[in-house]
């Protein structure tokens, strides 16, 4: 059993009169863990908010039929609680009237759950984010050679569980989740019965990983205009498919400010998407396979962590570019990624003189283990 970095996170909170938010993508293991903490616990309920029978309970629900279901129960886990309409309000009911239930609720879409519970349990739970696999809990696992070693395999597959742990069945599972998981909650959203258009809005983002995109040019390529694009791209990042990195800019006036790039949160989708699991050995896209990879395990460990900082892609109108800053405390810190530890870069001394405190590092095969643990 591998290890997730949030259990110990998780178990430290329990029984301290707040709600516990575990949100994440679908199939990262969001169930498996909360299985580990309360399965074997007998006092503890489990409703899913998928089961419509779950759903209808919630309907009209008061805090004393509440208290009549839960009886003697110490522990309530509502699993995809974002199917639960007024869920922000039914969550503030248990908390409120029933303090001495531990909640627990789960939710595979930032935009149903989140934006439904901050404004209600303003002061009354603790959120998570929850991943695929993260290089750290790998290394965790099996030790740093073992998955330095499979590196390569990690940059083609990604890390979703089962695709970590079905070995030889990579290529089978992740065509599943791109087909099947993927879109789950945003076709719900939408009513969209044929998704092609947002699958060559995916497609289109999965070729122009590390590079600034343009909505204009996603919606040509993908048949949508460009309102709907950014749409769809809000939802895509609110379901943890994709998420975005926008430009710093503090001192230069040819610094480009609101342009923006997009990255996957898993290297294994991202190739699914585009039907490529060609060896890293003779890819043509290893660089952006490698950024991808780099900054999604970077914002992992700055969430598992709880890392106050913020982070960008810096790029002028001259085409001098950093592939990634980070700003904490005050202080800017700039990355180049490179995947061959020889291959040749410039030192930005534009950036490095209109910013004489930060520093500036490359990160690649035989160093990214201090970058990213």
């Amino acid at each position: 059993m591998i290890k997730r970095r949030l259990k110990t996170v998780i178990t430290e909170k329990l029984g301290r009169g707040k709600a516990i938010l575990l949100m994440g993508p679908r199939q990262v293991g969001k169930t498996t863990l909360l299985n580990e903490l309360f399965k074997e616990d007998p006092e503890t309920l489990w409703l899913n908010g998928d089961e419509p029978d779950i759903y209808e309970l919630f309907e009209n629900i008061s805090s004393t039929r509440l208290k009549a279901i839960f009886g003697n129960k110490k522990n309530v886990v509502i699993d995809e609680a974002q199917r639960i309409s007024d869920i922000g309000l039914k969550l503030k009911l248990i908390t409120d009237q029933i303090p001495e239930i531990q909640l627990v609720a789960t939710g595979s879409s930032s935009f149903e759950l989140a934006n439904k519970v901050n404004e209600p349990l303003t002061g009354r739970k603790w959120e998570y984010k929850m991943f695929p696999l993260s290089f750290g809990e790998m290394v965790a696992h099996h030790g740093l050679i073992d998955e330095k070693r499979l590196l390569p395999h990690r940059l083609v597959y990604g890390y979703y569980p089962e695709v970590v742990t079905g070995s030889g069945e990579e290529k089978n599972i992740l065509k599943q989740l791109a087909d099947s998981y993927l879109y789950k909650d945003i076709l719900r959203w939408e009513q969209i019965n044929k998704p092609d258009k947002l699958v060559k809005l995916l497609q289109a983002i999965a070729f122009q990983i590390g590079s600034q995109v343009s909505l204009t040019e996603l919606g040509q390529i993908a048949g949508l205009d460009s309102k709907t694009v950014e749409k769809y791209i809000s939802l895509l990042e609110q379901s943890y498919v994709i998420f975005r990195l926008g430009s710093f800019s503090r001192n230069l006036r040819n610094e480009l400010k609101f342009s923006r790039k997009i990255y996957f949160y898993d290297n294994g989708i991202r190739n699914a998407l585009i039907a490529n699991f060609t060896q890293i050995e003779t890819r043509t896209d290893t660089g952006a396979l490698w950024e991808n990879f780099i900054i999604s395990e970077r914002l992992k460990k700055i969430s598992y962590e709880s890392i106050w900082c913020n982070s960008w892609f810096w790029r002028t109108t001259l085409q001098k570019e950093i592939d990634y800053i980070e700003e904490k405390d005050g202080q800017i810190a700039a990355y180049e990624f490179k995947w061959n530890p020889d291959a040749k870069h410039k030192t930005p001394k534009q950036f490095l003189a209109a910013y004489p405190n930060s520093t500036f590092q490359v990160i690649h095969q035989n160093n990214f283990d201090e970058f990213l643990l």
